[in-house]
């Protein structure tokens, strides 16, 4: 009998992409299911990165490329982040990766030893204290406030630090509660971490350019910051390129080094095409770029003004990212004939089988008695998931 490794066998299964799987699963069935549940831009990548990458296939971009990425690509990625975010780094700084999630994984593998604690603002990403387990990390999870918009403050983040505190993980605008934090609140929080010049900042920044508020500070662009700062980022959300598998950290080169190292062992460089696609992303127009968050904007007021109509639903209004993320605590305990509605978990299947609207737990967030609903949807899959939702609410009583 084949025996699993321990390691895997402590990691939970991604919720995101479990009920993605089911939902494909009932479509095949001839089942109409509203997905709401994968963070996926439901756009076309734009026709000029698309043609990029059919000239690199005519070009013959099909060997292995340097394992942190071609250099043309890596000096783009540099001048994204000096015109963009003021931050002057160098190619060897950066390491392109297959999607973000494998740099932020990199980067804790590369840096927490056992026992070392990974500070996580919660609510968060599902995969962010299952990749601490794998580093063999302890995640040390700090509550944000809904009435701070799920941010975390500085005291708290000041209560949470240990001599065992190696990194912060920290996602602005995050997912799932699109929450962005500010300026000054970035500010305030870089004043406690100077007293720990110890601690290094993970900075997941993928959904930077989906935001509604006129644009988002990097922590790194803090004083004392950039030193000490790794930051994640990617074409996948911005330029509706989920499957190119294409995301970069930018990090002090002992620590790109270090990943680099470990990369050469387990995946050496991404794609070649699609590294030549991401080149045409960084370096082309960003009109798409615009027009993508401007529709994302949309939907999201036409999703906030939906869920203000379903009973026992508390939501924030998100100033990023493209998710909701609703407190249905209020409906748990309710009940449609026999079935119970024992926890959000059992209101998440309960739409999904009686609505054929698909979300995910909150608790995979790390958030009980919430859900997480994608809008990266059409306006008219908004209304229709919405309206079911609407309906199969209405039948849950006391």
């Amino acid at each position: 009998m084949t025996q699993i490794s321990q390691r895997v066998e402590n990691l939970s299964a991604s919720a995101t992409l479990t009920m993605l799987q089911k939902t494909n699963e009932l479509r095949a069935a001839g089942i109409d299911i509203i997905g709401m549940s994968a963070g996926e831009p439901d756009f076309n990548t734009p026709e000029h990165i698309k043609r990029a990458a059919c000239e690199a296939i005519a070009q013959n971009y099909s060997r292995y490329s340097a394992v942190a990425g071609y250099e043309s690509l890596r000096k783009a990625i540099c001048g994204k982040l000096l015109s963009e975010n003021g931050l002057d780094y160098t190619p060897n700084q950066i390491v392109v990766g297959n999607g973000a999630k494998q740099e932020l994984a990199n980067t804790l593998l590369a840096t927490v030893n056992p026992g070392d604690e990974v500070i996580i603002p919660t609510p968060a990403w599902v995969s962010y204290v299952e990749m601490v387990k794998l580093a063999e990390g302890n995640p040390v999870l700090v509550p944000g406030n809904p009435e701070n918009n799920f941010k975390i403050t500085p005291s708290q983040l000041e209560d949470a630090i240990t001599p065992r505190t190696k990194v912060l993980m920290l996602n602005s605008p995050c997912n799932p509660t699109g929450c962005v934090y500010s300026r000054d609140e970035l500010t305030a929080l870089a004043e406690v971490l100077r007293r720990y010049p110890d601690i290094l900042i993970l900075s997941d920044e993928i959904y930077e350019h989906i935001n509604y508020v006129g644009g988002v500070s990097s922590i790194a662009s803090c004083p004392g910051m950039k030193d000490r700062t790794v930051i994640i980022n990617g074409v996948s959300k911005a330029y509706a390129m989920t499957g190119w598998r294409i995301g970069f950290l930018a990090a002090p080169i002992a620590l790109a080094k270090a990943v680099t190292k470990l990369q050469g062992q387990y995946t050496s460089g991404a794609s070649s095409i699609a590294q030549k696609a991401a080149e045409a992303a960084y370096l082309g127009s960003q009109e798409c770029v615009e027009e993508m968050r401007l529709a994302f904007q949309r939907r999201r007021d036409l999703i906030c003004s939906l869920a203000d109509e379903i009973s026992g639903w508390k939501t924030s209004r998100p100033d990023g990212a493209f998710y909701i993320f609703p407190n249905v605590a209020a409906l748990i305990g309710k009940h449609c004939g026999s079935r119970v509605i024992s926890s959000a978990g059992d209101y998440v299947m309960y739409l999904l089988e009686e609505a054929n609207v698909a979300c995910v737990d909150g608790a995979a967030f790390c958030a009980d008695g919430f859900i997480r609903l994608s809008y990266a949807t059409s306006d008219d899959n908004i209304r229709e998931a919405m309206r079911r939702i609407r309906e199969a609410t209405l039948r849950l009583s006391d």
